[in-house]
Order: structure tokens, then C-alpha cells, then sequence
């Protein structure tokens, strides 16, 4: 079964159409370009394939990047917690009139019967039905939708509006008593969480207030519209740190808001999300340790022209400590190994010889610089290893190896394992 979120609990996280927006490709000159274009497209890739499979028109789109670029500016209105919840439950339900109740199209929404359990809910009033009885009854009807086929038919709302009193109300068929639970189930949520310190009703009666102002709303799909918001007004705020928190990375709004476009209309011509993504991951690695791969190539350019030093056609360079006289693994064998790892500022990672106690493993198993080193050893030898960061983990971080590093083991063989 799915979980069931009450609308109060959708209207804390979200804390009109005119513009046309179209997909098309972008002018993108440098890596900072590339990282705010990849970012908006990929954000606009997820929200499409999650939030917008039942209306990804124009309208709904223009809706949610005017919302973003709303957040990205600042709101002009600013209003109290308790205001901005209530107006976002009105919204929310003015978006369910063609989706019905709780958004089941098996339901038809009695705006009437749920605002007035939502009042009595807000008012403790448990005369037509407590609140346990109404989380049971809602609680089994919406199990019970899951299993049901559903028919298509278009939902039908009764309108009404926030009523700022308690009143019972007479409940005489399953529909009657889904809405009025529901609003009792948000009532009492948004009695415990929102209006607690509500001392004297004030609270309250700008909450109903700002419910009824949200169902005047236009607004064709309030929760992408309050995310829109939230995500521009979240960029506004990191923009200072840098994008992304990457001081060496500028945030360029029109960009960003170009990618989200391109990703709601699901245009990936000059780039997929999946791309997008991988570029993003790419980048913020090579910004933060980029000097440890150069550092990297540095050291094993001056350690090749060492005497001793070996140098593969692969890149990887070894040095023979002990030759010994047994026979050489190939790359299917388990071979049992003591090893000591260091970055090349002399780190350890990893050491089996600390530890006390030689480890066996497939040299199939394992990064290919250990794959063609232990190779080239006859049993009883042990070499130092010099891998290239292409050889090793590359751009992965693993443990405590930051991605990108050189690494240096010694390697003593042991036997090949049978």
C-alpha cells in the first residue's frame, strides 16, 4: 500500500501562466556553462518523469519556470508560516477538483464536507466522528482503492469554501464520509503541528483565512508551482557559496532555468539527464582533486627515469624487490597476497602486513593495475607497484583514496591458490 500523505504535511514542504517557454539548444563556451545547463536539465528530466506523467502541457511548464524564476528573485509576499500553509492547502485542493479526493479519480471531492471536518478537526469538535474512527475508515478506503479497477470517468467537485466555525454535518454515504474524514485527519495534524501554540484562536482563523484565498487560486498544479519556488529561491540562496556549494563554480540563473525548460519538454538533443548527471559528478571531482591527478602524473613522470623503474605499455611501473623462482599467475587465478598501500605522499590505505594476515582474491577481481602487475610475478617475488589513477579507482572515491590518486603498493606473492 502506498503511504498516505496528508495535504497539511505536502503544504509544509512547499514553503499564473503568461510566458511561453520553449526547448532549444544552448550556447555553452566553458565548463561553468556546461555545469549550469547540465544542472537544470537534469532536475528537469526528474521532475517530468515524476510529476509530470498526467499534464506536461505548455501551461504547466510556463507555470513551473515562472515559479522558479519567482524563487530566484524573492518573493514580494511575504507571509507567516501559518499563512503560507493555509493558502497552500487551498491550492492543493483547487488542484484536486479535476483529480478527486486525496488525488484518487474514484473519489469525488465535496470541497463542503472536507473543509468543515477540517474546522472541526482544527476544533477538537469529535461529535459526528473521532479521530481514530475517521483514520481507520480512511485509512481501510484507501487499501481497499488500491486493489479496485477505477474507472476513467471525469471527476466531479462540489465547490465550497473554508467555513471559520465547527458545524456537524450528516454523513449519509461513503462519500460524504471520505471527505469529512479527511479534512478531520488534516484538521487534528494541523491542530498538533502548525497551530499548537495557538492560545486564543488567532492562529487559526488567519490559517482558515488563507485557505479560502488559496482556492481562489489559478494556479494549475500547486505542488510543482511551490517547488518551482522553493528550488529558485534555494539557488538564490547558495548562489554566494558558489553553485552547487563550488566556490569555483558561478551560478548563471538563465542557464539553469534554459536546462530545466529543455528537461520539462524532455529535449535532450544537445544532452541527456543521464549525461548531464555523469558531467555534473565529473566535474565537482576533477574541481576538488584535480590537483591530485596532476600531482599524480607528475610523480610517476620523474619515477619512470628512476634506475630500477619499469614501465609498462599500459603506464603502470614497477620495481623488483625479491625476484622469486616459482610459477606466474594468469588472470583467472586466485592467488594469495601480502600487500602494503600508500598514496605518494606515503598514506596508508590499506595494509594486509599491519594487519597481520595475507588475503587471497581473484586477480579478476581487483583494479587493473594489480591485474597486469601480479601477472608479471613469479610466486615468492615481491615488487613495488607505481598504478596510474586510470589503472586504479579514477574519478571513484573508495575508502579513504581520494579519487583520481596514484597508488603505490608492495606486493609480495605468495601462491597461487588452487
Amino acid at each position: 500500500m502506498k503511504k498516505i500523505s496528508f495535504l497539511f504535511i505536502a503544504a509544509m514542504a512547499m514553503i499564473s501562466c503568461g510566458n511561453t517557454y520553449k526547448a532549444h539548444d544552448v550556447e555553452l563556451f566553458t565548463m561553468n556553462d556546461s555545469v549550469n545547463y547540465a544542472l537544470g536539465l537534469v532536475n528537469g528530466v526528474q521532475i517530468k518523469a515524476m510529476y509530470m506523467q498526467s499534464d506536461s502541457s505548455d501551461a504547466v511548464i510556463a507555470e513551473f519556470v515562472d515559479a522558479l524564476q519567482a524563487g530566484y528573485d524573492g518573493e514580494k509576499e511575504k507571509l507567516s508560516e501559518i499563512a503560507e500553509i493555509g493558502k497552500n492547502i487551498g491550492e492543493a485542493i483547487k488542484g484536486s477538483e479535476t483529480k478527486g479526493l486525496a488525488d484518487n479519480s474514484a473519489w469525488s471531492l465535496d470541497e463542503v464536507l472536507f473543509f468543515q471536518g477540517l474546522v472541526n478537526g482544527i476544533y477538537s469538535d469529535t461529535v459526528v466522528l473521532k479521530v481514530d474512527e475517521a483514520r481507520s475508515y480512511f485509512q481501510e478506503a484507501y487499501r481497499a482503492s488500491q486493489t479496485e479497477e477505477v474507472k476513467a470517468d471525469k471527476v466531479l467537485a462540489k465547490k465550497g469554501k473554508c467555513p471559520k466555525s465547527v458545524k456537524a454535518v450528516k454523513l449519509t454515504n461513503a462519500q460524504d464520509s471520505l471527505n469529512y474524514a479527511f479534512g478531520l485527519l488534516n484538521g487534528n495534524e494541523i491542530k498538533m503541528y502548525v497551530l499548537a501554540n495557538d492560545s486564543d484562536g488567532a492562529m487559526a482563523k488567519e490559517f482558515i483565512k488563507y485557505v479560502n484565498i488559496g482556492l481562489k487560486s489559478d494556479i494549475i498544479n500547486p505542488q510543482l508551482h511551490n517547488m518551482g519556488k522553493q528550488i529558485g529561491k534555494n539557488i538564490k540562496e547558495q548562489e554566494a557559496l558558489g553553485l552547487l556549494g563550488e566556490s569555483k563554480l558561478a551560478t548563471d540563473f538563465e542557464l539553469i532555468k534554459q536546462g530545466f525548460v529543455n528537461g520539462l519538454n524532455g529535449y535532450e538533443k544537445q544532452m541527456t539527464g543521464e549525461e548531464a548527471g555523469q558531467y555534473i559528478q565529473n566535474t565537482l571531482s576533477n574541481l576538488k582533486y584535480g590537483n591530485v591527478k596532476e600531482q599524480g602524473e607528475q610523480f610517476l613522470a620523474e619515477n619512470k627515469l628512476k634506475d630500477g623503474v619499469i614501465e609498462t605499455e599500459s603506464g603502470l611501473q614497477y620495481e623488483v624487490i625479491k625476484m622469486g623462482k616459482g610459477a606466474k599467475p594468469s588472470a583467472t587465478d586466485r592467488v594469495k597476497v601480502h600487500y602494503h598501500g600508500t598514496l605518494i605522499d606515503g598514506t596508508v590505505f590499506d595494509s594486509s602486513v599491519e594487519r597481520g594476515e595475507p588475503i587471497v582474491f581473484g586477480l579478476n577481481q581487483v583494479i587493473a593495475g594489480w591485474t597486469e602487475g601480479v601477472q608479471l610475478m613469479p610466486v615468492g617475488s615481491k615488487f613495488r607497484f607505481f598504478i596510474p589513477q586510470e589503472l586504479a579507482y579514477g574519478a571513484r572515491e573508495a575508502g579513504s583514496i581520494p579519487p583520481y590518486s596514484t597508488l603505490i603498493f608492495e606486493v609480495e606473492l605468495l601462491g597461487i591458490e588452487k
